[in-house]
């Protein structure tokens, strides 16, 4: 534990975490189930093309988000490409800013105008009450983000795109195994798309998938996500490679047999970390609503001006200590090329998701972190604040590209 700012190793002492301390590191499941599978998968020698276990992979997957459909997808980013083709979606689309820069891509590569809408400082979610002001007669839709797993506001969303006949997405992209009202998320709106990248609760090495109760949608997505391929081998329009591999399909089964544990692990880890950082002046906790399921898959702090050290500060002080904590998502995707070049004035109304931005920390979590290891970096985050403004002044101001210097 460190006592003097000598023991910083910011200031040159030993680091408190030799091997870094990532966020996302990626859960593993049953290693034997895993290379069970790949044995068997290589006997089969059927490595795509709709196999077995990406059928299976998308059977169980749908039962545990209650929809009909789920459409594996090489990774999500191309899922939510697929969704915008299939919705057809066209000139603008609502997007929140506070979103990972994927969001506001996947709909810019398909020519489609993402307009950026602030968020609610509560909840980091888009805010319902900023959206209609927003839309003209090119919007064709919604994208809405589930932040940190928190869902977002589905029934003001709803009624919004119900009111001006607009098509309603949701990048679920953190919250599989969350529910919103007792449902599961993703049965809202058109389609919800998952993430299962590595640094995801649930990873498939990489990989994504589309989830909707939509018969027709869901038929147009399987076509598209397969060349526009209908049938065994008739072209019925058009379509991409979008297809997740059996080796994907195999991960992320064996991640979703362990999906149970990995929660409970990030439900440990999220009350450790709030009894260990409760009471630091200029911090605060995001919490979850435990009465609904939550994959407890981020802790995030966001630092006030009080708190005696910037959020960048923190962050470059905690790189130094082999704690790799997170700056999500700054600066929003208003302030990102393309979106600052193509749309300078947009930041001019986007003052919440600028003060959050600039706010927000993400700690590491995980089945690769234990509770020695969250005493260890919230004692890290209270000796800093406490010690903040004398830190502050001796490591002077932190510029965003100064953050990370630490990892070369």
């Amino acid at each position: 534990m460190k006592r003097r700012l000598e023991d910083l190793a910011i200031f040159g002492g030993p680091a408190a975490f030799p091997d870094r301390l990532l966020v996302g590191r990626p859960n593993l499941g049953d290693r034997s189930r895993l290379f069970a599978r790949l044995e068997d998968m290589l006997e089969r020698r059927w490595l795509t093309n709709d196999g077995p276990y990406v059928l299976e992979f998308e059977e169980r997957l749908a039962a545990r988000a209650g929809v009909r459909h789920c459409v594996a997808m090489v990774n999500a980013t191309v899922g939510l490409e697929i969704v915008a083709r299939a919705c057809g979606l066209a000139g603008e689309v609502i997007v929140p800013a506070f979103t990972f820069i994927a969001t506001a891509h996947a709909l810019q590569w398909q020519h489609i105008t993402p307009v950026f809408c602030d968020i609610d400082e509560r909840t980091h979610n888009i805010d319902p009450a900023k959206i209609e002001a927003l839309i003209t007669p090119r919007t064709t839709g919604i994208l809405a983000v589930h932040v940190w797993g928190r869902p977002a506001p589905i029934d003001e969303l709803t009624a919004i795109a119900r009111r001006h006949g607009l098509r309603l997405v949701f990048d679920s992209s953190h919250a599989v195994a969350c529910t919103w009202r007792g449902r599961p998320i993703g049965g809202f709106g058109d389609a919800e798309v998952f993430s299962f990248h590595a640094t995801k609760l649930l990873n498939a090495f990489e990989g994504g998938a589309v989830v909707t109760d939509d018969d027709a949608l869901a038929a147009g997505l399987r076509s598209m996500r397969n060349f526009g391929i209908s049938g065994y081998d008739e072209v019925a329009g058009l379509g991409i490679n979008g297809k997740m591999n059996e080796a994907s399909a195999i991960m992320g089964l064996t991640c979703l047999e362990g999906l149970d544990d990995f929660i409970a692990i990030n439900r440990r880890n999220y009350h450790a970390y709030r009894k260990a950082l409760a009471g630091i002046a200029g911090v605060q906790y995001c919490e979850y609503d435990e009465r609904e399921s939550c994959n407890y898959q981020y802790i995030v702090l966001e630092l006030s001006g009080d708190a005696g050290l910037t959020r960048d500060q923190l962050v470059k002080l905690l790189v130094a200590e082999g704690v790799v904590a997170r700056r999500y998502f700054s600066p929003g995707c208003h302030r990102a090329e393309p979106y600052r070049s193509l749309a300078p004035g947009t930041a001019m109304g986007l003052p919440v998701t600028d003060l959050v931005a600039g706010r927000v920390v993400v700690l590491p979590t995980g089945t690769a972190v234990d509770e020695a290891a969250v005493e260890e970096v919230a004692g890290l985050v209270r000796f800093a604040l406490d010690q903040g403004p004398a830190i502050a002044r001796r490591l002077g101001p932190v510029r965003p590209s100064e953050v990370y210097e630490a990892l070369g």
